[in-house]
């Protein structure tokens, strides 16, 4: 519990019977002051700790308090202990929030774990030899129990420079599991059983029925339900602010519903960023804010700063984590927590749900492209020294599953292989095993999008945005995470998505008549760090540190003997950006000394 202190400042509490012992760290959101856990139903035969919300409580309570149950707390946690005495473990399946839970059934013994749809909150379980299980929000928490064993998961570690994260179920220990998204894990004396209790459907329907405005109004219903829902709240609540379409809808939502709402926006030093020019949209934030009425605040932030935050940052990922722009979104919590804001909204998901990544487009380009002769080097969506043409005509050659990890990932397997010892690796699978339902034969525009949604959507992007807000004492809410927005987007078609060239066509087209034209028709700005710029010059110290015969890499004979040259060549390489990739590296290293501490 303690290693868990900075998801839960507020309050802390412990249930302990002869099978089973849990305690929970509590951020005080709901029920400020009476809502403090265990939660109980109404003859403290089931027993909950969990970490999240639930969006949709207020009318599960007036439903169950019309059917006679009655609650001892204000807290939307304890409708899911009434709703168990009534749905059992199907319980979940009725929650529209995000949660990690620990139920446990007093009369029959057996503990239920659970996870949200989505993948907002983390669970991660151990099997222990003995028999029991252990478990916990985070592995740095754990881990510390005696019995789980820390050997390295040399397959995860693989996997990671690729995604600069580890794909789940795995994690960074071979005795550690993460419970997938939407699953339920049920413990009792007849042994360990999991399931998923629920599906998000990422299968197309027949939405061309509907008409064109029909499907659009749909959306700006469905998303604007999210967002207002997502206000429930007893303490002050801000919002992250780019300047970009989905924060904007986000926080012009909010803002309608709310009588104060805090903006924060990240202000970066004058760099060039490789993927769209400028980095810094500080600006557009800040008239955003203007025109809406938010308290507004400017985080300005350089490369000296945010190598400061490093160690911070590496502890926060809690597993190996290298998604530079987690560094902003922790600036921004860090800032908000100071100024008394304890939840924040994000616009994270819009990309994913409705095709917001510059190079959606081109999936659909690509099939009518003749192929390039083969390339003896690794060739991506990252090699900026080619043109957009050269680059698809490279990808175009490749198959399915290699031009899903062509489009937006990082480490090529052969560049693996350069930076990482041979012996501990010898046998690892290709992390292009993550792409194998991909078919040559078969594949679709529609279907890169559909894996982004299920794959790249809670691996990176959820959990950013909960690592490193919660890491701040901060809840990160994510309405574009929503059950209903989720599904609508699984039944989109390519052509709602993408017309014309145009990204988010359907999202921009349910709200033109609320926001202004110059967001509308803003191209797609990412919140990208200028990492490749960085190590070149800043932080160019840290590839020597990392790759040295003294690092902690170097310790665990993890690096071959000239990756810190080869390393170089990558980084120093005009026509590839590898900053990334390197990225992954530096901060595995950095993890690998971290963990010593744990």
């Amino acid at each position: 519990m303690d290693a868990l202190y900075h998801r839960g400042p507020d309050a802390s509490g412990v249930f302990q019977c002869d099978d089973y012992m849990a305690g929970v760290r509590r951020l005080s959101i709901n029920d400020v002051a009476g809502g403090d856990q265990p939660l109980y139903n109404t003859d403290k035969s089931v027993v909950l700790l969990y970490n999240g919300e639930i969006y949709n409580s207020p009318e599960i309570r007036r439903n169950l308090q019309k059917a006679g149950y009655r609650f001892r707390t204000a807290s939307d946690g304890e409708v899911i202990c009434h709703l168990y005495e009534k749905y059992g473990e199907n319980v979940f399946e009725h929650l529209d929030g995000m949660f990690a839970c620990a139920l446990w059934d007093v009369k029959e013994r057996k503990l239920i774990l659970a996870r949200d749809l989505a993948g907002e909150k983390p669970l991660y379980y151990s099997l222990l030899d003995g028999g029991g299980i252990a478990f916990a929000s985070e592995v740095k928490s754990l881990i510390k129990y005696p019995e789980i064993k820390r050997t390295l998961d040399h397959q995860a570690l693989w996997d990671y420079p690729t995604f600069l994260w580890i794909p789940e179920p795995r994690t960074a220990f071979i005795a550690i599991a993460s419970l997938p998204c939407g699953h339920v894990l049920v413990a009792d004396y007849a042994g360990v059983r999991m399931r998923a209790y629920r599906n998000l459907c990422f299968e197309e329907s027949a939405t061309d029925v509907m008409s064109s405005d029909d499907l659009t109004s749909l959306v700006r219903e469905t998303v604007t339900q999210s967002v207002h829902s997502r206000l429930l709240s007893d303490v002050p609540v801000g919002a992250f602010l780019s300047g970009g379409l989905d924060s904007t809808i986000v926080t012009t939502l909010a803002a309608s519903k709310l009588t104060s709402l805090a903006t924060f926006t990240i202000a970066f030093e004058d760099v060039d960023d490789p993927y769209h020019g400028k980095a810094d949209e500080s600006h557009q934030a800040a008239e955003t804010a203007r025109r809406l009425g938010t308290r507004h605040h400017t985080i300005k932030v350089t490369g000296d700063y945010f190598r400061e935050l490093l160690p911070e940052f590496c502890a926060k990922g809690d597993l190996p984590f290298a998604v530079s722009s987690g560094l902003g979104v922790m600036a921004i919590a860090r800032a908000a927590r100071e100024s008394g804001i304890k939840v924040l909204l994000t616009g994270d998901g819009a990309d994913e749900a409705f095709g917001g990544y510059s190079w959606y487009p081109l999936l659909g380009a690509v099939d009518s492209i003749e192929p390039g002769p083969p390339l003896g080097s690794p060739v991506s969506y990252q090699n900026t020294g080619m043109s957009v043409q050269d680059r698809l005509r490279a990808i175009a050659g490749l198959s399915a599953p290699d031009r899903a990890l062509a489009w937006h990932y990082y480490a090529a397997e052969a560049e693996k292989r350069h930076l990482f010892a041979t012996e501990p690796f010898e046998r690892m699978e290709s992390s292009g095993r993550h792409f194998a339902g991909l078919s040559n034969a078969t594949c679709r525009p529609i279907d890169y999008i559909r894996h982004d949604q299920r794959f790249y959507f809670p691996f990176e992007m959820l959990c950013k945005a909960d690592r490193m807000t919660m890491g701040c004492s901060i809840e990160g809410r994510v309405p574009f995470a929503a059950p209903a927005v989720q599904a609508l987007a699984g039944k989109l078609q390519y052509s709602d998505m993408i017309k014309g060239g145009t990204l988010k066509h359907i999202l921009r087209q349910a709200f033109m008549d609320v926001l202004p034209k110059e967001i509308i028709d803003r191209p797609k700005h990412g919140f990208n760090v200028p990492v490749d710029h960085w190590l070149k010059n800043e932080w160019a110290d840290l590839l020597e540190e990392t790759f040295s015969r003294t690092s902690a890499l170097s310790e665990h004979n993890l690096i071959a003997k000239d990756a810190y040259s080869f390393a170089l060549m990558m980084r120093d390489d005009p026509g590839r950006l590898n900053g990334h990739t390197l990225f992954s590296y530096v901060m595995l290293n950095m993890w690998l000394s971290e963990i010593k501490h744990w």
